[in-house]
């Protein structure tokens, strides 16, 4: 496509290809510094590198190289939906980052559909932003590999994917939370509506759980859904009916959990006393709904700052450490609903 980012035919990913290699090292390689080129690859790999790309008749990016000082400050923010309230704090923690850097940001929703990710990624460099920051990374890496193959500047945020810079929660260990909360109050036989299977967050956070629950000798039964109330209450709806002597449920967000909640007051149940309901990211409405629900806190509005910072430190030519936030259990009366 026009404009500062490659669209020859040979690409860093041919290269990588070729060299059997990732595309990072490779960019480090051709486009790094001595310190950055010693600390990606040896010696023999560096020289195998600029061989295939001299080999490949690879023509690097003019512009690559001249970011810093031609720059049109503005970031391009990739997320499912904004309208997702988990999503909108994280767009606020880079809307603030951007202020305090002099940038400036725009956001768009991909509905997590790897057409309209191409589409909207497109879009925004059509605009010249300096980088990108997605929340919508799909486990794949497919759209992202592209993306890295155009030379564009981007990190993940909320997701992670392959090898790629990504400011994420450890929703692993919040799964894990939420799994031992559940076995201290003797729940045995639970279930987890595990989100979608695409997505690092949904993934983590359930595999946390399961795993938790094996060690201590239980199976927990797991079924995916979407990341909304609608497919929280349809996923309770087949977890009751496939096991209706279930005690406990996690939901790996709390829309989700939401409707979890109606689907166990479908079922005749009890939330909190006779069936523990927990969710995750610890909305403001989490604690507002009228049983008070136990989620799994994570730290939403930081994630999008330190995205935004990471960012920058990746467009003036560094190559940061992924970073995981901590996350927090907070137990309502979802889980300890008095009698």
């Amino acid at each position: 496509m026009p404009g500062r980012y490659k669209s020859s035919s040979v690409t860093l990913k041919t290269i990588a290809q070729a060299a059997g290699l990732d595309v990072s090292t490779v960019s480090r390689v051709l486009s790094g510094s001595p310190d950055e080129v010693a600390r990606a690859a040896s010696p023999t790999t560096a020289a195998a590198v600029r061989d295939w790309a001299q080999r490949l008749g690879y023509q690097p990016n003019p512009h690559a190289k001249s970011l810093r000082t031609a720059r049109s400050n503005l970031i391009g923010v990739l997320v499912p939906r904004l309208s997702d309230m988990v999503l909108a704090t994280i767009y606020e923690g880079v809307e603030e980052a951007c202020a305090r850097n002099g940038l400036a940001t725009f956001v768009m929703n991909t509905y997590d559909r790897p057409t309209e990710q191409r589409a909207k990624i497109d879009l925004a460099l059509s605009r010249h932003v300096d980088g990108l920051i997605l929340g919508d990374a799909h486990r794949d890496a497919v759209v992202l590999d592209e993306l890295a193959a155009r030379e564009v500047p981007f990190v993940l945020v909320s997701r992670y994917a392959s090898k790629y810079p990504s400011v994420t929660c450890d929703d692993y260990l919040g799964g894990c939370l939420v799994a031992k909360h559940f076995l201290e109050l003797g729940h045995e036989k639970v279930g987890v509506v595990a989100g979608e299977p695409f997505a690092s967050t949904g993934v983590d956070r359930s595999n946390g759980f399961i795993d938790t629950y094996q060690k201590a000798g239980f199976e927990a039964l797991a079924v995916n859904s979407s990341f909304d109330a609608r497919g929280g209450h349809e996923a309770a709806e087949y977890l009751l009916k496939q096991a209706p002597e279930l005690t406990g449920i996690f939901a790996v967000n709390d829309f989700a959990a939401i409707g979890v909640l109606g689907a166990v007051r479908d079922a005749g149940l009890r939330p909190g006393r006779d069936i523990a309901v927990a969710g995750y990211n610890d909305t403001q409405l989490a604690a507002e709904l009228p049983l008070p629900l136990t989620s799994v806190r994570s730290p939403l509005h930081t994630m999008g700052t330190r995205a935004l910072e990471l960012l920058v430190s990746v467009l003036s030519g560094k190559n940061p450490s992924s970073e995981r936030l901590a996350p927090e259990l907070v137990i309502r009366e979802s889980t300890l609903s008095p009698d």
